[in-house]
């Protein structure tokens, strides 16, 4: 359903995909296809809330930021991906071991990106949906994105 893309590519997306705040997180880039992007994170003490569920926002950025690669894996390396916007539905409160994110391009644009999110919540051998986002994404050349001091 969704075709291959160059491993130069996909090797630079694993790498990429993992960078700051994301390798902080600990999440891990496992398939990645044109349109398609699958992360993982093996939950641990600090991604959990008071009451010992996973934090809504590790959910949350995790939603966020691999339909972010998702779109990514649509443009050439000239360009980046920028979130717009993004709304996210909790399903059912996640407490499991580890948490994966599949991600797909549902509208491919030369400038807007639309990729939708789903969130498992891994338990022993059980996947249980936990949370679901639609998150719309801007294609910018890399040259407009120097950051200004």
């Amino acid at each position: 359903m969704y075709e291959e893309i160059s491993n130069e590519r996909k090797a630079f997306l694993v790498i990429d995909y993992s960078r700051g705040f994301i390798e902080y997180c600990q999440f891990k880039a496992e398939i990645i296809k044109k349109g398609y992007f699958q992360s993982r994170v093996r939950i641990e003490e600090h991604h959990r809330q008071q009451d010992g569920f996973i934090h809504a926002g590790v959910m949350a950025t995790m939603a966020d930021h691999t339909a972010g690669y998702s779109a990514f894996t649509t443009v050439s390396k000239d360009f980046q991906i920028l979130t717009i916007e993004f709304k996210i539905n909790f399903l059912r409160p996640a407490f499991g071991d580890a948490l994966v994110c599949r991600s797909r391009v549902i509208r491919e644009g030369s400038r807007i990106v639309i990729s939708e999110s789903e969130v498992f919540d891994i338990r022993g051998e059980e996947e249980t949906l936990v949370a679901k986002a639609m998150v719309t994404l801007m294609v910018v050349n890399k040259e407009k994105l120097v950051q200004k001091g």
